[in-house]
């Protein structure tokens, strides 16, 4: 079998709140595989960020390891080794939309010349032709968002891990942007793990999507998703599409798909 991008094993953490220690995550297992979308979905406070942070290199496991593409990498050293767009797109307000996509380029050492000639090479590709000289303020939430997944995908590296990207958005402005996000991934085809406390969403984008518990969280199911691509949003009234949903709700123990 071929060496998964991502392997993390037996990853447990822990943070203090309150003066007490409490669990995070307890002895996770999972794996993600060169070009393949994988979502995480769990109740709040399952530790779907704390894993991406743990990933990242921003927060410390106390147990267990994290290996990328197939090396063992300690918390210290892994900053810098995947693309990680927050919840929030973080753009800077003093800087353009260009110089902000541009950004991730700068801070690996090219410079200012080179990082927005490149940036811009890609501004219609994302839809963002006409607005280089916007400052954030006089963008729209999901113009925003492209320039910080522009900015995420300019850094080049093969593992990109996205946190609920399109939480803050408007329904219309959500569904329009999953719908570029699955077209820009089946372009790109880097290696994305994903957090959404939405399902529809997690099945409608991923090639996998694994399921968390309550705190502390462990894996309590991963779902395989047999949707073909390219992904259409005719897809989301089909039979495999429905089922899906259900077996993931009934993973949550949950009614309907939101997961917050």
């Amino acid at each position: 079998m071929p060496t998964p991008l991502l392997q993390v094993s037996n990853l447990t953490a822990t943070y203090m709140e309150d003066g007490q220690h409490l669990t995070a995550l307890e002895d996770v297992n999972l794996h993600v595989d060169l070009h393949e979308f994988v979502c995480l979905i769990g109740p709040s406070g399952s530790g779907k960020s704390t894993l991406l942070d743990i990933i990242s290199g921003l927060f410390a496991e106390v147990a267990g390891s994290v290996e990328i593409d197939g090396r063992e990498i300690p918390p210290a050293e892994r900053a810098g080794s995947t693309s990680y767009m927050r919840q929030r797109d973080l753009l800077m307000p003093w800087r353009t939309a260009l110089e902000n996509a541009a950004l991730a380029l700068e801070v690996h050492g090219h410079t200012k010349t080179d990082a927005r000639a490149r940036a811009q090479e890609r501004f219609a590709e994302f839809g963002l032709a006409g607005f280089e000289d916007r400052y954030p303020a006089q963008l729209s939430g999901g113009m925003r968002q492209r320039v910080a997944f522009l900015r995420t995908v300019l850094a080049e590296r093969d593992l990109l891990l996205l946190d609920e990207p399109f939480g803050a958005l408007d329904a219309l402005n959500r569904s329009n942007l999953q719908q570029w996000l699955v077209q820009m991934w089946e372009r790109e085809q880097q290696s994305v793990v994903m957090v959404t406390h939405d399902v529809d969403e997690a099945v409608f984008l991923a090639d996998r999507v694994i399921v968390l518990s309550a705190r502390p969280g462990t894996v309590i199911h991963e779902e395989r998703i047999n949707l073909p691509r390219p992904r259409t949003r005719a897809m989301l009234t089909s039979n495999t599409f429905l089922a899906h949903r259900a077996v993931l709700l009934d993973a949550l123990g949950l009614l309907d798909g939101d997961v917050a």
